[in-house]
């Protein structure tokens, strides 16, 4: 008897020693190569690893290495909702991070929220990613990244602060994206007192917006907010040069994207102004981590995506120290009381709450444009008279 309960009790502590020393499985569901927002996801995932890396150096967590379990969706929504089976079910995965897309988000939100695996969007902006579950008891999709409405909260408190005649125009591309965009900007423009003198659309395909664009010059605007993906982006840039016609132009962060910079050129990408949360050059931390990713990769096509898939990271790191355990449940709960935790961008101080669960807000963004074929901070005279009040949304 006294051995059956020698032998039993070697048998549960070697059992406990295996669990114990498996990895610590992290899933990434991202855009890497199908589409215009490719960049994000691949970019996204640089910052996951090297957050990976600083994690595992420093001892792992729970004395555990971490691992990244990579799933590339190619942008399509029934391909990331299987790459959520797979990485949820079959990878036992402790969270996910990801997507690139809203899409694909809102196509699987359900099945981590059912399953209590905690989420992280990294790069998706779309406000109703955390609203949906946010009424549940417990909500399991946080968000490190732009939300549309905040930035375009920026967006407008600039436009309307820039235009000297408080007559402000709109364009966007015939999406959800760019209508959704200006949806936003229509009602923030609102909250100004405003009214757009001239609200255009274009189709994403299309490469010559003069005719738009003679519209919003006839409109009298010298102020144009502009609503689609980088490669549209870039054509309207061009069809403003066609026509010698420069309004004071801003933007989302989708222009942070190569082909807006490669397909306009240097020079014409610089006559827009965009929101961002970081650039290469912001702080110490990020300059550090952008010179690390590139001496790694080679290639680092939109920073701000390294530094907000690191930041995640980080956030569900110290999480998961928090709770002690990688049982989902614990690890959401300890998210929303994680404090203190350096990031990129900025140090986490209580980042998440029961009824918020963005890690970033509006007074986190900041402008910025490209030069000489980098992106950099964007100030001027108005970005300096912005004021807390100024952001409504």
């Amino acid at each position: 008897m006294k051995l059956s309960r020698v032998l039993f009790a070697s048998v549960a502590l070697a059992l406990s020693a295996a669990v114990f020393s498996q990895d610590i499985k992290i899933g990434y569901n991202s855009d890497q190569s199908g589409g215009g927002a490719a960049e994000h996801g691949l970019s996204g995932r640089f910052g996951v690893e090297a957050a990976i890396e600083d994690i595992n150096k420093a001892g792992g967590l729970l004395g555990r290495k971490v691992v990244l379990v990579n799933r590339d969706d190619q942008g399509q929504p029934p391909k990331s909702i299987q790459n959520m089976n797979e990485l949820i079910d079959s990878e036992k995965v402790v969270a996910v991070i990801g997507p690139t897309n809203t899409g694909n988000a809102l196509a699987w939100l359900h099945l981590p929220q059912q399953k209590k695996i905690p989420v992280i969007s990294h790069v998706a902006t779309g406000t109703d990613i955390t609203k949906r579950y946010e009424k549940e008891p417990k909500n399991y999709i946080f968000r490190v990244s732009m939300v549309d409405r905040e930035q375009v909260a920026l967006l407008v408190a600039y436009a309307v602060k820039a235009s000297k005649t408080k007559k402000i125009a709109m364009i966007a591309d015939s999406t959800g994206y760019g209508q959704g965009g200006i949806k936003d900007v229509t009602e923030i423009l609102k909250l100004h007192g405003l009214t757009p003198v001239a609200n255009e659309k274009f189709q994403p395909k299309d490469t010559d917006m003069t005719s738009q664009l003679s519209k919003v010059k006839n409109s009298g605007a010298d102020v144009l907010i502009v609503y689609a993906l980088a490669d549209a982006n870039a054509h309207l840039m061009k069809s403003m040069e066609k026509m010698n016609f420069f309004p004071v132009t801003v933007g989302s962060w989708a222009n942070l994207a190569s082909p807006f910079v490669n397909i306009a050129g240097r020079k014409l990408a610089e006559n827009l102004i965009f929101a961002a949360s970081v650039t290469e050059s912001s702080n110490d931390r990020a300059k550090a981590l952008n010179a690390r990713i590139l001496a790694k990769e080679k290639n680092l096509p939109i920073f701000v995506t390294a530094a907000q898939g690191y930041d995640s990271m980080m956030l569900l790191a110290a999480a998961i120290r928090k709770a002690n355990s990688t049982n989902g449940e614990q690890v959401r709960d300890a998210l929303e009381a994680v404090d203190g935790v350096q990031g990129i961008i900025k140090t986490y101080n209580k980042p998440f709450s029961k009824t918020n669960h963005e890690g970033l807000g509006v007074g986190d963004f900041r402008l910025a444009k490209w030069k000489d074929g980098k992106v950099v901070d964007f100030q001027d005279v108005v970005t300096k008279s912005i004021t807390p009040a100024d952001l409504k949304k």
